[in-house]
């Protein structure tokens, strides 16, 4: 019967990097680590050199075929022995009694998923650069570009669209910084038996471990027991998710902004796309809307990763079934999510005339504070001034009037400005502060940093 998908990260959602977590690319880590295992018993001497040589010219999918593994696995129910039975069978004289030779399945399993997780941070790295690159380009297009800024949902103080994407450039460029941190604490392999004494290497254990360790570009643990310590694989599972919330965070940005009461800006909609099934007019922000949804199916997986952390005694297989999904479909999903962002900056589209009618929407009441600043250096107290400023603001918006018109009309503010003075000090492109430097000197910053042009 041909397979159908059940899941949507097998087609809809699938990019690039599931091929490091197929069946075929899992067992290929497998058996590079046994290969990597036989060379270095032969090296100690512990088996002959032939039969290490053997070993390492059969471990590889030319091979060692899955449809014979899983034919072994549904007879004997144990997917890294069947490895093990398919490599032996294919190894001629005597190297196939040294296949696996004093390992325990996790030895082999923990080093390998080591060697998958390194690559595929690898990958996500890559494309958070490239994410990045994009952010950059709009900040420095657009760090001129005056807008509202928000807080709790209401209009604030002028802000550029530069020091927006400023700052998410700057979370992701963090990212980056953890991927290279958590790189380090799971580039750990292991080869140290089934409680983790090295018993069944013998006086050369740690030499072993040392040797098989040091061919596949990681580090050796200092000590385990039956597994490597799932702390550092939740940290991996946790970055993920953390990945995944900054970039929702900035999707969702994006929804409300294109809102039709807003319409500052807007995701890129195709001629031939369709909004709603039942009306035309809608022009849906669906992208950012499904990076916000996959974002809480990786943040859901960290729980899993947790409680992984806690195996009885030196190991139960407790963690086994379920890290078969969480680290696919976290890293996949990831992709996915990087991929879609970076198509939405890349294809952004600006309403710079609605952008100019949200930021005068106040008729001027956002640039209040600036008002009580001056009072202050005209003599009136912080305090004084700003219940002035607080009263005006108020009857502006209740009268519908613009502040400037409510302020003339007080005495104080008279004898302390001139008309022409208010008109300078409420220019919303007058208060924008080191917006613009901010933004320049964070550009450098970044492009040094990740060397882009």
């Amino acid at each position: 019967m041909t397979h159908k998908f059940i899941s949507p990260i097998e087609n809809r959602y699938r990019t690039p990097i599931a091929d490091l977590f197929t069946q075929e690319k899992k067992l290929e880590y497998w058996l590079r680590v046994e290969a990597e295992l036989a060379l270095a018993h032969a090296k100690l001497e512990s088996i002959p050199k032939d039969s290490a040589k053997e070993i390492k010219k059969k471990a590889n999918l030319n091979y060692v075929k899955l449809e014979r593994v899983n034919q072994i696995d549904n007879e004997i129910h144990h997917d890294l022995m069947a490895m093990v039975k398919a490599l032996s069978e294919q190894c001629e004289g005597d190297a196939g009694k040294y296949v696996h030779l004093g390992a325990t399945s996790y030895d082999i399993e923990d080093t390998a998923s080591a060697l998958q997780l390194k690559e595929a941070l690898l990958i996500i790295r890559k494309s958070l650069i490239e994410l990045l690159s994009e952010l950059i380009r709009v900040m420095e297009e657009k760090k001129n570009l005056v807008c509202i800024g928000r807080t709790h949902g209401q209009h604030a103080l002028p802000t550029t669209y530069g020091m927006r994407f400023g700052v998410w450039s700057y979370e992701i460029d963090r990212h980056i910084d953890r991927i290279d941190e958590v790189l380090e604490r799971i580039s750990y392999g292991k080869m140290s038996g089934a409680v983790g004494t090295m018993a069944s290497f013998g006086e050369k254990g740690i030499e072993l471990q040392k040797l098989v360790m040091k061919a596949l570009e990681l580090n050796p643990v200092l000590i385990a027991n039956q597994i490597i310590q799932r702390d550092r694989h939740a940290e991996v599972l946790f970055l993920t998710a953390l990945i995944a919330q900054s970039i929702a965070k900035i999707a969702k940005e994006f929804r409300i902004l294109q809102r039709n009461e807003i319409a500052e800006m807007f995701e890129p909609f195709k001629k031939t796309q369709v909004g709603s099934s039942t009306m035309p007019h809608k022009r849906n922000p669906h992208k950012s809307e499904r990076i916000c949804s996959l974002a809480r199916l990786l943040k859901s997986h960290i729980i899993t990763a947790l409680d992984n952390i806690i195996l009885e005694d030196e190991r139960d297989l407790t963690n086994s079934a379920n890290e078969r999904f969480i680290f696919s479909e976290n890293f996949i999903l990831l992709d996915y999510i990087i991929s879609q962002m970076k198509n939405i900056v890349k294809n952004l589209e600006f309403d710079e005339e609605q952008i100019e009618k949200n930021l005068n929407l106040t008729k001027g009441a956002i640039l209040a504070e600036r008002i009580m600043v001056d009072l202050v250096k005209k003599g009136i107290g912080r305090q004084e001034g700003h219940e002035i400023l607080r009263t005006a603001a108020i009857k502006a918006k209740k009268e519908n009037r613009y502040i400037k018109e409510i302020l003339l009309e007080l005495e104080i503010i008279n004898k302390k400005f001139s008309s022409e003075e208010l008109d300078t000090i409420l220019n919303p492109y007058n208060y924008i502060g080191k917006a613009i430097e901010q933004v320049e000197s964070l550009v450098k910053n970044l492009k040094q940093k990740h060397n882009l042009s």
